[in-house]
């Protein structure tokens, strides 16, 4: 019997309902009411009428889960409102400091609610009448990157709403515990990498640029807060989460109101002893202010939001021993001494090794090899020997000597004095020039995606560079690279226009790649953004560089060190030869800033540029723009087919601005913005 185009799209419509209420049952419930066998049948009939019916695709229909090839550099998204950090208490008396000032500044009963902190990675949610829309990490907590597609793959994402709702969420996309141990399982026997710990695992597989191997990844996500929702007001967090429950999202778990500290405080300190029952890794207790009016009174920082803090749990320490000590010749020529440990499990993942610093750190704990000693994770990342179990040694322990010559070049190893670290005086060492250039190519530094450590070392062992410098000789040199083991034709073509790429990177990025000792991403982009060139910052003092806010006269003297070698004078020079931007357009600080103080929220499709280009023009000439229409709202720019947001701006009588209005103004200039806003209105 022949079916007509809209009893086809009803069929297909009925059977995507059915798949998405088991899949919530399923992986957000953990309640599932038909068998694996039944649903994987209703997924294969809902394939089969949309491969007969393409016309009837729909992005939130559960087969588009794992869409096609992402793009090689995912878009950035300025977020609708910064992804603020919290403030960390590491203990019971500054969760009362915290309290005091709460209660203080609302001067009425405040009611806290409690949650995990889960150790992943932050992202934003965003849906439109219902549908997900976009996806993108926290990045600098302003600007983050566009990983829809990769986010689309995660079971627990719904792609579509139970009511037509436009909001946005934030949750922590994570990876439990026993997927962890899968994947990276399943990493030793193909002969790759384990990953250091399942946020590590988590954040790599989200940026992935093929989403089916995300897919192919346990993720997971909590989702934590309600971050605007039009058209409905929500007066509390836990009718917020309540509200998202409703509509189909996975919730934090174990959450909990308290309408008292010393209960809140009981609480973490519970968690801190049962943190090893969960399947998912936490390092600490989210505690939040529950009334948004009340959050809204506390406000926030530059940085943190004033009505939550993390409280963060104390590092956890394990007993194991020291098989041996190992030495690592690092990018900056510093030997440092590594202990090889018997594996332990600790914060979620197995450790086998741990930085034991310097000489001076092994003598003031006396380790030796042989010793039982406790382990702990400095910061929750970097393995390190807190306590040696003297009380355990059995007089076949071994002391450590430091070498006088460097292992991997048999250069001689010299420590100056007053500094901690023994350095390889080679200045061609191997080791030195292998992880100067990871350095170089790391994602803080020029972000050359698709040169890892493994192909570093290919094109070294097969001379198609030397030092980092030659990474952008490589165009000339595209038949030998494609015939490297593991390349071919695409490889190379992607990596070539990766290079490329990374000579717009900007002056902060290509200071931070120097790997100059004590800049880190932090100082270079002070460096960057006060001296806008290489050649000014190649020429500074030590009074100008300590002018500075944050850069000290150790740091300025590292600096003046770097660029007083000769060889590094000729290295910067290659880079510039080949085209790597050395200077950077510095911000006009005296420019006016007509928009100060002033609250934009965009609508509809704007002609020439999108809502992020248009967002970034307001910003620059002083102004906010946030996401939703409230009474503090200053004005609302509206393109074509305007949303919800025009109605609401105007029922409170918002004063409205369409492109036209907004491109002649910027045209005129700053000087008449201000007065022209006020004479349109």
């Amino acid at each position: 019997m022949e079916h007509s185009p809209e009893q086809i799209r009803n069929k297909i419509e009925r059977l995507r309902k059915q798949i998405e209420e088991h899949s919530y049952r399923y992986y957000v419930l953990d309640s599932p009411v038909i068998s694996d066998h039944r649903f994987d049948e209703l997924m294969l009939e809902l394939q089969r009428l949309e491969d007969q019916h393409p016309e009837f695709i729909t992005p939130y229909s559960p087969t588009q889960r794992v869409g096609g090839r992402a793009s090689e550099r995912f878009p950035k998204v300025v977020h609708s409102e910064p992804m603020l950090s919290l403030a960390n208490a590491f203990g019971e008396g500054e969760l009362l400091d915290f309290d005091r000032r709460v209660r203080n500044t609302v001067g009425e009963r405040v009611e806290y609610i409690t949650e995990f902190k889960i150790d992943g990675l932050s992202v934003a949610l965003r849906y439109n009448s219902g549908i997900f829309e976009m996806g993108a990490t926290r990045g600098d907590g302003r600007v983050g990157e566009d990983v829809t597609s990769n986010l689309r793959t995660i079971r627990t994402i719904p792609l579509r709403l139970k009511q037509n709702s436009s909001l946005e969420v934030r949750g922590e996309v994570f990876m439990p515990l026993e997927g962890f141990e899968e994947l990276n399982n399943k990493q030793t026997e193909q002969g790759l990498s384990a990953f250091a710990n399942p946020r590590n695992a988590a954040a790599g597989s989200l940026r992935q640029l093929d989403p089916a191997i995300t897919a192919s990844r346990p993720l997971d996500i909590f989702i934590f807060n309600l971050q605007y929702i039009e058209g409905k007001e929500i007066p509390t967090h836990i009718q917020g989460l309540q509200y998202l429950k409703e509509q189909g999202f996975r919730v934090s778990p174990g959450y909990r109101v308290f309408d008292n500290i010393h209960d809140v405080i009981e609480c973490c300190l519970d968690w801190q002893q049962k943190r090893d029952e969960l399947d998912f890794e936490i390092d600490g207790m989210v505690i939040k202010v529950n009334s948004l009016r009340q959050r809204e009174m506390l406000g926030a920082t530059s940085k943190n939001p004033r009505w939550a803090v993390a409280y963060k749990f104390p590092a956890q320490a394990k007993k194991t021993r020291v098989k041996d000590i190992i030495i690592q010749v690092g990018r900056t020529g510093a030997l440092t001494p590594t202990a090889i440990l018997e594996p332990v499990r600790i914060s979620g993942s197995t450790v086998s090794r741990a930085t034991l610093h310097n000489e001076d750190y092994i003598r003031e704990k006396d380790i030796r090899i042989g010793d039982r000693v406790l382990v702990k994770k400095a910061g929750e990342i970097i393995p390190e020997v807190t306590e040696v179990l003297t009380n355990e040694r059995t007089g076949n322990e071994k002391e450590f000597r430091m070498p006088d010559k460097c292992p991997e070049c048999g250069s001689a190893a010299v420590r100056t004095e007053g500094q901690a670290a023994t350095r390889c005086t080679g200045i061609a060492c191997p080791a030195r020039n292998r992880r100067s250039i990871i350095h170089f190519v790391s994602r803080d530094a020029m972000d050359i995606s698709g040169l890892g450590p493994s192909i570093v070392e290919l094109l070294l062992d097969n001379n198609l560079i030397k030092d980092a410098s030659d990474i952008y000789k490589l165009k000339d040199r595209k038949d030998q690279l494609i015939n490297l083991e593991g390349m071919g034709q695409k490889s190379a073509e992607n990596l070539l226009d990766a290079v490329e790429a990374s000579k717009t990177r900007g002056l902060s990025r290509v200071i931070t790649a120097l790997g100059i000792p004590f800049v880190g991403t932090r100082a270079a982009a002070l460096l960057a953004e006060y001296f806008g060139s290489m050649d000014a910052l190649k020429d500074a003092n030590a009074e100008q560089l300590t002018a500075i806010p944050e850069i000290g006269s150790v740091m300025a003297q590292s600096i003046i060190t770097f660029f007083e070698q000769d060889q590094n004078v000729r290295f910067v020079e290659r880079l510039e030869a080949a085209g790597v931007v050395m200077s950077t357009g510095k911000k006009d600080n005296n420019r006016a800033q007509p928009f100060k103080g002033m609250t934009f929220v965009l609508t509809g499709t704007l002609a020439g540029y999108t809502r992020d280009q248009a967002a970034g023009i307001i910003e620059d000439l002083g102004g906010k723009v946030t996401s939703s229409v409230s009474k503090k709202t200053d004005y609302v720019l509206a393109g074509d087919n305007p949303g919800s947001k025009l109605d609401k701006a105007m029922k409170l009588g918002v004063r409205l601005i369409d492109q036209q209005e907004f491109d002649s103004l910027i045209q005129q200039g700053d000087e008449n913005i201000n007065r022209d806003l006020e004479v349109k209105q």
